[in-house]
């Protein structure tokens, strides 16, 4: 697949190591412009490419969006992601390193009022990123490995993204749609950065239920 990623720090950085690894291709972009990723770009290596956020947004089939959620300004334009799987791997912290006061709406839901069209999935907000960077283990039965948890609205779009955690090594836990999974997966949460496998968080789930 052609993946955009939109962000270039710690989380959009590892996203594009692992995606390249598994043999997709890449397109960067940060909000300095593509000429500031050349050093990025050759650590990547020759599936990887440097562009702007709408060039990024435009490459991806799928459009990782890495970046401070409290600054939407840095998110493509909403026509550029339209029909598109768009992955939330942000969190509403503030400046400060607090947490925002999103009322009834979670996270997410707020992604998808400002994306409208674009096909939602929450996922890899919930790991830390030397976590998603260093453990990754393809080598397991999915059973065995960290899980990363997902929530979205489109059954179909979850699937791609539960089968791309797979390719990098993890195995996807779903938490069901935004409204009701998104709060689940927002940080302070029971799963935030929470180290389970696969097994360990579906019997916690069932024990919750």
């Amino acid at each position: 697949m052609k993946i955009g990623i939109i962000g270039a720090g710690h989380i959009g950085a590892t996203a594009a190591k692992l995606f390249t690894q598994a043999g997709h291709d890449v397109a960067i972009s940060n909000s300095r412009g593509p000429a500031s990723l050349s050093e990025l770009i050759g650590k990547l290596g020759p599936r990887s490419r440097a562009m702007t956020v709408e060039d990024a947004a435009k490459f991806g089939d799928i459009v990782v969006l890495a970046v401070p959620w409290r600054t939407p300004e840095a998110l493509p334009r909403a026509e550029t992601v339209a029909g598109k799987i768009v992955i939330d791997a942000m969190n509403p912290y503030t400046a400060q390193g607090g947490i925002m006061d999103l009322g009834d709406r979670s996270s997410s839901e707020r992604v998808a009022a400002r994306l409208p069209g674009a096909r939602l999935v929450k996922a890899f907000n919930t790991i830390y990123w030397e976590h998603l960077a260093s453990e990754g283990r393809p080598d397991l039965p999915l059973p065995e490995r960290r899980a990363v948890f997902v929530a979205g609205d489109d059954p179909e779009a979850k699937r791609v993204v539960q089968k791309l955690i797979e390719q990098v090594g993890f195995a996807a836990i779903d938490m069901g749609s935004l409204r009701e999974g998104g709060p689940r997966l927002e940080p302070g949460a029971a799963v935030y950065n929470c180290d389970l496998t696969a097994l360990q968080a579906q019997a916690a789930l069932v024990r919750r239920q």
